[in-house]
């Protein structure tokens, strides 16, 4: 891949505003906007300052600009960058990019930006990836994941085992170039030693993808239990809003009904489904098979109970169900306002949360459960945490190939064969920071971006 051209694109979203901003970068940036900018001459200007003039097709004014100049190596890709921020009309816009191509420049493929940040080695590849996740943030947690990567937590902690890896790989080929003489320069028992800390790091890594992803990609949390209980309620009650139609009327849901909202800087998707019960009705049969298929789906499920119609063993028995599912669970009892109190007392000691949907009594104390049932409370800023599958399955392959390489060192295994072992564990992890790439990955990860980035 070569940057011998210049490219520019919209950087801001398409559509009428109050500006817009056009990008160009590469090594004709300067040259090209001077053709058309009438003003200071840019070339002869410092580099991170801003400037007024106009654009000019001809003797025809587009439109007065202020012109943002960046002289690489000093910019977003390392190259000549230059912003000129317009008025946001798309007639302005799209006139003034067309200019642009005319005097040279060609118009950006998606991504391609960061593209070229990556190649000029201004970011590895992970980190460009952090730059498509941040602009898709849309909660603090998102934001925080997206930010750390960004910013090479991630990469720092891979780098230097990676680098560590290396030094035992050159010393087994070492090995290999004086195979007839049977040294060992790389010592086994160190080398035993760095891969049980590698496992263990990668370990943690691959572990925390379950909550990097949900912190990426939201919640999803399934409101389930019997018809009349409430989960309608239950739903209006948590988004603060009339979300779900309400009514005395046993089996009114049939359908799932989602939303989305913030606890803390996470987002959980509430999905509200059909009663659970037996039921002669198709239609109402299918809600309470879709039912079913979401809670299996969840990540989190919170049913709910009445105790004024269902007997404490037939609570006990549910539970138990629960259990079995093996997804993480929030018991709740609801309609606390109309229950008295030897009924609460009967039930305590079976782990429920008591709240009243209606009153929205309870709510707050709930919400802090069910963040505390997903565990990311417990996440500080200091963690690493993986949210992209392309990387935990490079760190699953790195994985399998170091337990390749501990079992060569604890059965006679020669050299060449365990330094074909480290290789391929070295490989997997160059391919998460872009130590080791191929054309097909590149254009991959970032035909994702939005053109302007």
């Amino acid at each position: 891949m070569t940057n011998n051209d210049t490219i520019v694109a919209l950087a801001t979203p398409s559509g009428s505003g109050a500006i817009g901003v056009i990008r160009l970068s590469g090594p004709e940036a300067i040259t090209i906007t001077d053709k058309v900018f009438k003003g200071k001459s840019l070339a002869k200007q410092a580099s991170h300052t801003i400037h007024f003039g106009t654009i000019r097709d001809g003797e025809a004014i587009l439109d007065e600009v202020l012109v943002s100049l960046f002289i690489g190596p000093h910019s977003y890709t390392k190259e000549h960058v230059v912003e000129i921020s317009t008025h946001g009309s798309q007639y302005i816009i799209e006139s003034i990019i067309k200019l642009l191509i005319r005097t040279g420049a060609r118009a950006a493929k998606p991504g391609e930006f960061t593209l070229r940040a990556f190649l000029n080695g201004g970011m590895d590849l992970s980190q460009a990836e952090a730059v498509a996740d941040l602009i898709a943030s849309n909660s603090a947690s998102s934001h925080q994941v997206a930010m750390q990567q960004m910013r090479g937590g991630f990469s720092n902690e891979l780098q230097v085992l990676r680098e560590q890896l290396i030094h035992f790989a050159s010393m087994i080929e070492l090995e290999l170039d004086f195979g007839e003489e049977d040294v060992e320069f790389a010592n086994r028992d160190q080398l035993r030693d760095l891969i049980n800390k590698i496992h263990r790091v990668l370990y943690r890594l691959i572990s925390s993808f379950e909550q990097g992803n949900v912190m990426k990609n939201g919640v999803p949390v399934v409101i389930a239990g019997k018809p009349n209980v409430g989960k309608s309620t239950l739903l209006n009650a948590l988004l603060n809003e009339e979300r779900a139609i309400v009514s005395e009327i046993a089996g009114t849901t049939r359908d799932t009904i989602e939303d989305e909202m913030s606890i803390k800087g996470v987002v959980f998707r509430f999905i509200d489904t059909a009663g659970i019960r037996e039921t002669a009705d198709i239609i109402e049969a299918k809600g309470v098979e879709r039912t079913r298929e979401k809670m299996k789906q969840a990540k989190l499920i919170m049913y709910l109970f009445d105790p004024v119609v269902q007997a404490q063993e037939e609570i006990n028995e549910q539970l138990e169900e629960l259990k079995v599912l093996g997804i993480p669970f929030v018991g709740i009892v609801n309609k606390k306002d109309l229950l008295d109190l030897s009924l609460i007392d009967s039930l305590d000691g079976f782990g429920l949360n008591f709240i009243s949907a209606r009153e929205k009594e309870g709510i707050e104390e709930l919400k802090g459960e069910i963040l505390r049932k997903v565990n990311l409370h417990k996440i500080s800023n200091d963690d690493v945490i993986v949210s992209n599958i392309r990387h935990v399955e490079a760190l699953q392959k790195t994985e399998e190939a170091l337990g390749r390489v501990l079992y060569g060192l604890d059965n006679p295994v020669t050299s060449d064969f365990l330094a074909m072992d480290i290789k391929q564990a070295l490989y997997y992890l160059g391919e998460i920071t872009g130590a080791v790439t191929t054309d097909d990955l590149l254009d991959n990860i970032f035909s994702k971006f939005c053109i302007g980035k």
